[in-house]
């Protein structure tokens, strides 16, 4: 099944024929079980719980650079310049880096934090809000997915990508009008009211909902590389399709939060 997600793109987490494994002999059995535990340095497969330690330690480091976006917010432009050709570099190149994602982690969260800083300036208290909710989101996410209630299917696939053109045409064209002036609102055209009511909130839970789905794949393609016996490093592409994800939904989520809240 395709993935949104283009962190997702090696073969490693692709479907592949499943065929019926030999039926083991009780002997084969029993000196398998008299083998001691395997880690994912002796098998050198990626896991789940070596994903998760890989993820973890990349936000780790994506916090780091918030920190320092947060109080040199002059440096969000050079930072988003080299998150983007970070991004392109990990998701082109065919065997993941730990190095590379780890430097995507930390510039893409110079850009977190200096874009979280702007909005703090404007609306009082708006980066909790922000976070919990992104946090609130993941967690169900993750819980319905790993509960089996949430899956991948090929059409929604399909409607999502459709709808990430969409919103990315949306996007640029939105950019365009506010450099050019056509368009002065607060947020270009998601500031147009539509019976009252800004586009950017209808428009901005549309889009937390895509991010949210956009998880749901990312989730489908490390169980699919886990059972794939993916090797180790590709945990690292993992980690990355994560954070790309998850800084999506954050930046999204804080957008839409302050179309409710006061300006200073």
């Amino acid at each position: 099944m395709a993935n949104g997600n283009p962190a997702f793109r090696s073969p490693a987490f692709s479907e592949r024929g499943t065929a019926v494994p030999p039926i083991p002999t009780p002997e084969q059995l029993a000196h398998h079980y008299d083998l001691p535990s395997a880690t994912p340095i002796d098998t050198d497969r990626m896991t789940y719980e070596d994903t998760a330690v890989k993820t973890v330690v990349s936000f780790g480091v994506l916090l780091i650079g918030a920190v320092v976006g947060w109080f040199f917010p002059i440096l969000l432009f050079p930072a988003a310049i080299a998150g983007l050709v970070l991004a392109l570099v990990n998701i082109f190149k065919k065997r993941p880096s730990a190095a590379l994602v780890l430097a995507y982690s930390a510039v893409q969260g110079v850009v977190v934090g200096a874009v979280s800083q702007f909005y703090s300036t404007k609306f009082d208290g708006i980066i909790p809000i922000a976070v919990f909710g992104t946090l609130a989101v993941v967690g169900v996410t993750l819980a319905l997915f790993a509960s089996g209630k949430v899956r991948a299917s090929a059409r929604a696939t399909k409607i999502f990508l459709v709808a990430m053109l969409g919103y990315v045409a949306f996007s640029l064209v939105n950019v365009v009008l506010m450099l050019t002036g056509v368009v002065d609102n607060y947020g270009g055209l998601r500031g147009v009211e539509i019976a009252g009511i800004p586009l950017g909130i209808p428009l901005g839970i549309l889009v937390v909902i895509m991010a949210a789905y956009s998880l749901v794949l990312d989730f489908d393609s490390i169980q699919q590389g886990v059972r794939n016996g993916a090797p180790r490093v590709y945990a690292w592409a993992g980690a990355f399709g994560i954070i790309v994800t998850v800084v999506w939904l954050y930046l999204e989520i804080l957008r839409l939060v302050s179309y409710f809240m006061p300006r200073n």
